[in-house]
């Protein structure tokens, strides 16, 4: 295992901003995961681990400490549950469970990233979440390098959120996630944008649906695409924000005469669930707004977008404009999904 100085992690994100790590490594094996610790301990640094960098916002000042790039790769099959390392691509895995019929994941195809991250933040699209097939995840604790697994149940999951980013960020460092599928199942067609674009067929297959999600992501520029500049994001940058219905129907009275129908659905418990896309346009911020170098993406308006050469400092500055555009507005805040580093 080998360990850098000074490497650029700009070119590691899809976002394409941030300064250098000082110390950089991959790690290929839950040893090197181990090695790495120890580095970083002995050196009493601090360790961000790296895995897709599809939702990440690195500091121009770039990070301090230890970038460990977790490159575990290997998926097996048993029945119905899918064992895949926590480097392996994630849209590859998508790709592998509908050939073998096995539903569960369709709905979240064309997400960047790899499998470790999934259900870190609960990823979900589409009428889907991770949270719904995750059977175990397999870690390794940072204070210890022992190993560690954990239940469906034991990761805490709720919407974009875990064990892993809440009460237990950084305390463990994932190698490995099981999800249980359905052998033959249907596919979900929950999601009303993504039942409405499946209208054409009578009995869509898994093959279909993952199609189509990656068509409708491709439209929207949330699939990476070589060349296309509404493609240099971080995803979504505000989650939605969840709400009581005291709140929902006091949004709903502001916009109400330039949006009559404001969107809003069920979460559990009496809450409502926001678009902040919605907010953000009534808020009067529309898509392919600029600010410098930085932007909201010409097809979907929660895409922040590195037009070419942005720092991370025009990022931030976009990110706090629409927020505060959004709080005046509704009096609503936004959180920021991507993770901030540095």
């Amino acid at each position: 295992m080998q360990f850098h100085e000074q490497v650029p992690l700009a070119p590691y994100t899809t976002l394409g901003v941030g300064g250098p790590a000082r110390w950089f490594a991959e790690a290929g094996s839950e040893d090197d995961v181990r090695q790495g610790l120890e580095f970083a301990r002995e050196r009493r640094l601090p360790v961000f681990v790296l895995g897709g960098g599809s939702n990440l916002l690195v500091a121009d000042a770039g990070f301090s400490g230890l970038v460990l790039r977790v490159a575990l790769r290997g998926v097996e099959q048993e029945g119905d549950v899918l064992h895949a390392a926590a480097g392996e691509d994630w849209d590859g895995l998508v790709a592998r469970a509908v050939a073998a019929n096995l539903a569960g994941l369709e709905c979240l195809s064309g997400i960047p990233g790899t499998v470790g991250g999934t259900p870190v933040q609960n990823v979900g699209a589409y009428g889907q979440e991770v949270a719904n097939t995750v059977a175990d995840v397999r870690a390794i604790e940072t204070s210890t390098g022992k190993p560690a697994t954990f239940s469906s149940q034991e990761c805490g999951f709720s919407y974009r959120r875990s064990r892993f980013n809440g009460p237990d960020a950084g305390k463990y460092i994932l190698t490995n996630v099981s999800y249980k599928l359905r052998s033959g199942g249907s596919p979900e067609l929950k999601y009303a944008e993504l039942h409405r674009s499946m209208a054409e067929f009578t009995d869509p297959t898994l093959q279909q649906v993952r199609d189509t999600v990656r068509r409708i992501r491709q439209s929207k520029g949330m699939l990476l695409v070589q060349g296309d500049p509404d493609c240099h994001s971080a995803g979504s940058f505000f989650k939605n924000p969840v709400v009581d219905e005291t709140v929902a129907a006091r949004v709903a009275g502001k916009a109400a005469e330039t949006s009559p129908s404001m969107p809003r659905y069920p979460d559990g418990d009496g809450r409502i669930k926001l678009s902040a896309a919605w907010l953000i346009e009534q808020a009067g911020i529309a898509k392919g707004f600029t600010m410098g170098h930085a932007g909201i993406s010409s097809r979907h308006t929660l895409a922040l977008i590195n037009r070419g050469g942005a720092t991370t400092a025009e990022i931030i500055a976009l990110r706090d404009y629409i927020r505060a555009k959004v709080e005046t507005r509704f009096g609503v805040p936004l959180e920021q999904e991507p993770v901030s580093l540095g």
